[in-house]
């Protein structure tokens, strides 16, 4: 046997974005592989890349935290109190960015009056000088890079990237430049890891841009979908990825399913077989169009890994094309996160199933084998089953079907009368 051959293989995990929607998803998913792949623990690898909702996960997972962990902190919020991640951290006002942008307004108004007045400019033209003033967020994300701090403080952990036993990598994007910044590699590795997450996943319009180093960084997202490439220029043997976010392919999904998740979200149902995205109205149609155009960036970039990595074996993992669960659910929603993250661990656990023969044979080379008795158990669940209902909590549950219906209903109307 040669040195090579019998040397530890490099395994690497690259998470993409998503919001709030992907990281359940990608929690889902590695609870299924943690929990399925013998030979292999996802808190022991060589290198964790993290983009967007993905660096939540990805730190975490350096940190020592098992998806399980990570599962009872952001999906069951029950047994580790002082580990809970609570979306109102996400929901805070972006008040000092309206503060800053206020102080603006009365010299930028002035400044659009002058020009309306004595400069001869269009009304339009006088009111882009305004446009300084318009806040560049709506919510503020400090609190993520305070929690996680804290989070990342406890023993056993770390905030640096330095003292972390394992490499990790968090990308952001420079906002006056569109460079990539690779935070946790040299000469990027003395930013907080709780302070890289912030930027990595730093929504523009949502939240506003990080300011480190006198630099401003916005979601990583916006340079590359999955920047994988980062540890495969490293050397890495097995990469898994994965991506939560795909278009959806209406014209092959199961009919049933659909029109049921259809006519519970109010949409339209059309007398076809298969909806239509365009009888989801303007929400379907962006958010169709966003999936698409990120995705298309994810072929073009494996495409590449394979040709410029012919020697690492790459694993993509991300949801069918056909499910349409997770197509309509609410990229930014929390409320079905439990609902969901079973969904994504129950569907990657049937696809690992359905890929067994040529994954066994991949994972194989690098001393990883499938565990056929726990993907073929029933059994199995991710989250807790809930306590079963009291007769109030069904009438709320009922009264909140029917406001929910209600709403939908009254919705062309609306529309009809603002028209």
């Amino acid at each position: 046997m040669t040195k090579r051959a019998a040397a530890k293989p490099r395994i690497a995990l690259a998470l993409s974005g998503g919001g709030p929607l992907g990281a359940i998803y990608e929690i889902g998913a590695l609870c299924a592989l943690d929990e399925s792949l013998q030979g292999l623990s996802f808190t022991e690898l060589d290198h964790y890349v993290g983009v967007s909702a993905g660096g939540f996960i990805a730190a975490g997972l350096a940190n020592g935290m098992t998806p399980r962990e990570l599962c009872a902190a952001f999906i069951e919020n029950g047994d580790q109190a002082s580990e809970v991640f609570d979306p109102a951290w996400l929901m805070v006002p972006a008040y000092g960015e309206f503060l800053r942008r206020g102080v603006m307004l009365p010299g930028l108004l002035a400044s659009a009056a002058w020009r309306a007045t004595f400069g001869r400019k269009s009304l339009v033209n006088a009111l882009e000088a305004l446009g300084p003033a318009l806040p560049t967020g709506v919510f503020s994300n400090d609190e993520i890079d305070t929690r996680l701090a804290a989070l990342f403080s406890k023993p056993g952990r770390t905030n640096d990237f330095r003292q972390l036993r394992t490499r990790l990598t968090l990308v952001a994007t420079n906002l006056d430049s569109g460079d990539a910044a690779p935070f946790g590699r040299p000469g990027w590795d003395h930013v907080p890891i709780s302070k890289a997450v912030q930027a990595s996943s730093a929504l523009p319009g949502l939240f506003p841009p990080v300011e480190i180093d006198r630099h401003y960084y916005v979601d990583g997202a916006l340079k590359k979908t999955m920047h994988a490439g980062v540890a495969l220029d490293d050397g890495v043997d097995l990469m898994f990825c994965l991506n939560p976010l795909v278009p959806f392919n209406a014209t092959r999904a199961p009919a049933l399913a659909m029109n049921q998740r259809v006519m519970r979200r109010g949409l339209p149902a059309e007398k076809q077989a298969i909806p239509r995205i365009v009888n989801g109205g303007l929400t379907a149609v962006m958010s169709q169009t966003f999936r698409s155009m990120i995705h298309s960036r994810l072929e073009l970039g494996m495409k590449h890994y394979a040709h410029a990595y012919p020697g690492t074996d790459i694993v993509l993992l991300e949801p069918d094309a056909r499910d349409a669960e997770m197509f309509l659910a609410n990229t930014f929603s929390y409320r079905q996160r439990r609902e969901l993250a079973e969904h994504a661990y129950q569907k990657t656990r049937e696809m690992l199933r359905s890929r067994k023969t040529t994954l066994s044979a991949t994972l194989a080379r690098h001393g990883v084998s499938l565990n056929l008795d726990v993907l073929e158990d029933p059994r199995r669940h991710l989250v807790t089953e809930r306590p079963a209902a009291t007769r109030v909590g069904r009438a709320i549950a009922t009264l909140e079907d029917v406001m929910e219906d209600l709403s939908h209903a009254l919705r062309p109307a609306s529309a009809s009368a603002a028209a």
